[in-house]
């Protein structure tokens, strides 16, 4: 029964906060002479959807005054040549992070590229030392998508320390470490996947659900608990080709408290937190 108001979290808001903090750090570096933070973008094949991806980094280097260097290669490269290129930024004590565009090519093991990266410029926090210093309570870096549904929270006002949170998805870029993050801010804190049995029972029982599994719209008003907090990080589209996310938003509002909207919700998060990573790297650099 719809009977609440639901408040929408408006990402773009909150995303374009976070990149004028960045960009006032980097205008006050340029003022007092010093060099500006440096992003390497690399990105290996024909992907369209790569490539747009690619161009709002771009774009969201240049508006918050981080350098950036795109390195284009085809889809024939190999796991040597892309290793050149990581090596080479790797050296180059002016680039600050190293974020390689997935998907890659077939045949090109994405493990071995993400190790290949040195962890002090691991932007995307996709490399196992950066990865298990999350786990641990230690961060480096903090993982974008992960750390940016963190900052949606509280930026609505939403209580995690005691909550119950569902995390549906268990990725290793988004599902695990928001789980991880959820239980550093003290939530008890369920990942629920395709083999969970009674999904149903598990997410209707949410003060704040994560729903991060690709798939448009399943996620209906009987899966919402009335009055949660609902973060969306799917992209999808749906019958009408129309992007959409995971939940289906015109039937949970009015039951959820919050939600995000898709687009604008995870997503501009996401490269507002690479930028805010860039600049935490650059400073590790410059001591």
């Amino acid at each position: 029964m719809k009977d609440r108001s639901t408040l929408i979290i408006d990402g773009k808001a909150l995303a374009a906060k976070i990149r004028g903090e960045v960009a006032s750090e980097c205008a006050a570096l340029s003022g007092e002479g010093r060099r500006r933070p440096k992003l390497c973008v690399i990105i290996a094949g024909d992907n369209q959807a790569s490539k747009v991806y690619v161009r709002n980094k771009r774009k969201a280097c240049e508006d918050c005054g981080i350098d950036s260097v795109t390195v284009e290669l085809g889809a024939d490269v190999t796991r040597e040549e892309l290793f050149s290129v990581i090596d080479k930024m790797n050296s180059d004590c002016e680039v600050d992070g190293i974020l390689v565009q997935l998907p890659l090519p077939g045949g090109i093991d994405e493990k071995e590229i993400i190790l290949r990266i040195s962890p002090d410029k691991d932007v995307d926090c996709f490399h196992p030392v950066n990865v298990g210093r999350v786990y641990t309570g230690d961060p480096v870096f903090l993982p974008c998508t992960p750390a940016g549904i963190i900052e949606l929270l509280k930026f609505a006002g939403v209580e995690i320390s005691g909550a119950k949170c569902v995390v549906v998805g268990r990725s290793n870029i988004v599902g695990k470490p928001v789980a991880a993050l959820l239980l550093s801010e003290n939530g008890t804190v369920t990942v629920a996947h395709s083999r969970t049995k009674d999904l149903k029972s598990v997410t209707s029982e949410a003060d704040i659900l994560i729903a991060a599994i690709g798939k448009a719209k399943f996620f209906t008003a009987e899966y919402v608990k009335p009055g949660a907090a609902v973060i969306d990080v799917g992209m999808d589209r749906d019958e009408e080709g129309k992007l959409c996310g995971d939940v289906d938003f015109d039937g949970v509002f009015g039951i959820c408290g919050a939600i995000t909207p898709v687009p604008g919700g995870v997503g501009p998060m996401t490269v507002a937190m690479l930028m805010k990573n860039t600049l935490k790297a650059y400073k590790l650099h410059e001591g």
